[in-house]
């Protein structure tokens, strides 16, 4: 997909430092003293235009997240939403989600949301497709014992990657759609893809999987 650039997006970001966090390696394991609380905290890496991630936190305000998303003429779509909103429980980063480690400590996040990821067909792009094995290990490292990983693509040659690279890992299956929207789930927050997607006629699938105890 071609972004389209946006010059100001930039200095949107930067006007709004309390929505889009600066300077995230400053706030490793700290994320509870930005939120003021002690709830869960749960992540979505690709948030893009942030449909989702804004839709979870109005549906759960126990819980905080954060958006992570690289492109910057993305995430001004997203902030643009959450500045609307004003959602206490809701957080952006501009980041890459290969370097999660120096943002986030040990143990600090709950849950992981991967949703419509880029599925990076080309066997030589393997090791980009975020549920290959070293994002798996990325996200073990920042994640709470038996921490979970909620996974949706319209892709299936992504899924059966996924569910097998899940598998290799040691990751437990804890749920798998074939097709999402004529399955009996429920409380589902559509992205903007998803809604794109289905409209079409075309199969959501989903998974969700739970890393072992290391108890």
């Amino acid at each position: 997909m071609r972004l389209r650039n946006k010059p100001w997006a930039n200095e949107y970001i930067q006007q709004h430092p309390n929505l889009v966090i600066p300077n995230p390696e400053e706030v490793k394991g700290k994320w509870n003293e930005i939120f003021q609380n002690e709830n869960p905290i749960h992540i979505e890496v690709g948030t893009g235009k942030g449909q989702f991630i804004v839709g979870m936190a109005k549906q759960n305000p126990h819980i905080n997240y954060i958006g992570i998303e690289l492109y910057q003429s993305v995430i001004v779509s997203a902030l643009s939403k959450l500045e609307e909103e004003q959602l206490p429980n809701l957080k952006l980063l501009n980041v890459n989600a290969k370097n999660l480690t120096d943002y986030f400590a040990p143990g600090e996040i709950g849950r992981v949301y991967l949703n419509f990821s880029d599925p990076w067909p080309k066997n030589r792009h393997e090791k980009r497709r975020l549920t290959y094995k070293t994002f798996l290990s990325t996200f073990e490292t920042i994640m709470v014992d038996e921490g979970e990983i909620h996974f949706k693509t319209d892709n299936q040659g992504l899924f059966e990657y996924s569910l097998k690279s899940f598998s290799e890992y040691g990751l437990l299956l804890k749920f798998v759609s074939l097709d999402l929207h004529k399955s009996d789930f429920e409380g589902n927050i559509m992205t903007e893809y998803e809604e794109k997607f289905s409209k079409k006629g075309q199969r959501i699938y989903r998974a969700e999987a739970k890393y072992p105890s290391k108890k």
